[in-house]
């Protein structure tokens, strides 16, 4: 049977007891004070926070991303000191008596670092409380040995901010930053047309853009195929450069945050002896950068 594990019955034997034994310092919201909000309502990101007086910040976040995913965040006004474990139980609020308290999940709190925990818990945490349970931390204290901690999230005015916050959720992009921070278009042959698949990938990134005010630059290099003149191939590169620049500009975009430029028969990735390698060469690549 592992240490940790000795602990953490240890630790869970010792707290289930009476709410008023002299060793337990409780932290939570009553009825009066409790507040959940969408402290985050945007199609990137999510985040339902529930203020825990004299103790901290409770966060539940979600990102646009291909996949749902979900975090939740124990912000603490004061960090951990050492490492050691918390345990996350679901506990009946005292106006239903009787209702037992199961566990959720074990919960590793890292010195100096906010506690988190991943998607499957975070959103059993929300089931928990949309159905009237509490879900509770317990923990002993770093600072007194002699002391334990329970830190509660009250379910009072929690529906209405919790379906504010699932309404937003199914509102993100499902797609990151990462998955477009870095993508090469292609175009028509001879043309500065896209490709039906590149147009949709653009459209996605001036979308991402119009969103993110926190994207720092936007390179666009714009490259063409052998086929043809050097000159005219380099004017059409430009061409193609320009057009993505000004595209962006129209939907909002500061132009500051854009550099442009085209390359012409520079750079070839893929033969030009081919269609397909000619395809591939006729191409732009849009970095983006954040600070």
């Amino acid at each position: 049977m592992s240490s940790s594990f000795l602990v953490l019955a240890s630790l869970t034997a010792s707290l289930l007891v009476s709410g008023t034994h002299a060793g337990i310092r409780q932290y939570s919201a009553d009825i009066h004070t409790s507040q959940w909000q969408l402290s985050a309502d945007s199609r990137l990101k999510c985040t339902l926070s529930h203020q825990i007086p004299r103790y901290g910040e409770a966060r539940f976040s979600a990102k646009a991303s291909r996949k749902l995913n979900m975090e939740f965040e124990l912000d603490m006004m004061l960090l951990p000191d050492n490492y050691s474990l918390a345990e996350v139980r679901s506990v009946a609020p005292n106006w239903q008596p009787g209702v037992g308290s199961r566990t959720l999940a074990t919960m590793k709190l890292h010195k100096q670092f906010k506690p988190t925990l991943p998607k499957k818990v975070a959103w059993t945490m929300l089931s928990e409380l949309e159905q009237g349970m509490s879900p509770t931390f317990y923990y002993n204290d770093w600072y007194s040995e002699q002391d334990k901690i329970s830190v509660g999230l009250s379910t009072a005015r929690f529906k209405k901010a919790y379906k504010d916050f699932v309404g937003c959720v199914g509102n993100l992009l499902n797609y990151s930053f990462e998955d477009i921070a870095y993508t090469v278009l292609n175009y028509q042959s001879s043309s500065d047309k896209f490709t039906k698949a590149s147009q949709r990938r653009i459209d996605m990134i001036r979308e991402y853009l119009s969103l993110d005010p926190d994207l720092e630059l936007v390179l666009i290099g714009a490259y063409s195929d052998s086929y043809g003149g050097r000159w005219s191939n380099l004017k059409l590169s430009e061409r193609r450069a320009e057009k993505i620049r000004d595209y962006f500009v129209q939907n909002g975009i500061d132009i500051s945050r854009i550099a442009a430029k085209g390359y012409g028969e520079k750079r070839h990735i893929a033969s030009n002896d081919t269609t397909l390698g000619r395809g591939k060469n006729r191409r732009v690549v849009i970095q983006m950068q954040k600070p």
